[in-house]
């Protein structure tokens, strides 16, 4: 088993994914496995050196902009200034924000949780500063609708767009564009999507379902054991608009597995199963004709 550790992630095929976890580590160690971590850990340091290096995609930015520049007949920069260094460090902060924003975000309306300071979201840790408000910088891959805007705006839009009520924390996975595909959903919006009044009306309808049927089951049959939904309401909607958006691109089929909490509200509220049935089911009025008698919250049957 060691062996095969010490040897089999560096065959090509992991390139990307090694790569991917490296990144990470560079950023945050401690959001990788700890096996991960004491791998690179070992990994040789430049003479002279207290770490390894620095994260290369904002590098890789700082390239990318530079040639699309280039092809668009616009002259690089001066850097004598030191304005193409303060460039890759904007472009380092942007990178901060998408692997770590989610630990400042704001997810605990009861004001219960201490969090710790994330040092690498001030501009203080990229070496910038608010004399560096007004300077306009380039956004790279950064989705905020423009090449080129200040680094006040910058700042604004990624504290809107990953400190806020809602964490994104999706810079782990390997997919390329997968990645980009919900960093342009999330940044675009500032994660804060604007939806008509009838898709409002109708999310709300599935909250007010799928709370109507906890409360019921909770005051009827308060000693049950059925796996209440109690928390996770918004996953009644989520499933609702997953089911409809994937039949409205062709699906045929979809096949669900999912642990115990939430299964009955899924049943009634998303499958159609019959809450008559189900409360039949609970007082032991209704038999199922298959199966082996398994427990209550086992039970799927649905139409067909």
């Amino acid at each position: 088993m060691e062996l095969m550790w010490r040897t089999s992630h560096m065959s090509g095929g992991n390139a990307h994914y090694v790569e991917a976890l490296y990144e990470q580590y560079l950023t945050d160690p401690n959001e990788i496995p700890d096996e991960w971590r004491n791998y690179f850990d070992k990994l040789p340091r430049p003479e002279g050196s207290t770490s390894h290096d620095i994260p290369l995609s904002p590098i890789r930015e700082q390239f990318y902009q530079l040639a699309r520049n280039r092809r668009n007949g616009h002259a690089a920069d001066s850097d004598e200034s030191g304005e193409g260094r303060k460039q890759v460090k904007v472009l380092q902060l942007i990178n901060a924000y998408r692997f770590r924003g989610h630990q400042k975000a704001d997810i605990d309306p009861l004001d219960l949780r201490n969090p710790a300071p994330v040092p690498d979201l001030d501009l203080s840790f990229h070496q910038l500063s608010q004399a560096d408000m007004d300077a306009e910088f380039q956004t790279g891959s950064f989705f905020l609708g423009k090449d080129k805007a200040p680094l006040k705006e910058i700042y604004d839009a990624l504290n809107q767009t990953y400190c806020r009520s809602i964490g994104c924390e999706f810079m782990h996975i390997v997919d390329t564009e997968e990645k980009r595909w919900l960093q342009q959903r999330f940044e675009s919006v500032r994660s804060q999507p604007k939806f008509s009044d009838d898709v409002r009306k109708h999310t709300m309808e599935r909250l007010t379902a799928a709370e109507g049927l906890e409360n019921y089951l909770a005051s009827k049959y308060p000693g049950t054991k059925r796996f209440g939904l109690e928390g996770g309401e918004n996953f009644i909607p989520m499933m609702d608009e997953i089911i409809q958006r994937t039949g409205g691109y062709g699906t045929k089929e979809i096949v669900i597995g999912m642990a115990h909490r939430g299964r009955l509200n899924l049943l009634v509220n998303i499958l159609g199963k019959s809450p008559s049935e189900l409360i039949e089911e609970f007082d032991g009025k209704k038999i199922l004709e298959k199966g082996s008698g398994d427990v209550k919250y086992h039970q799927a049957s649905v139409p067909t």
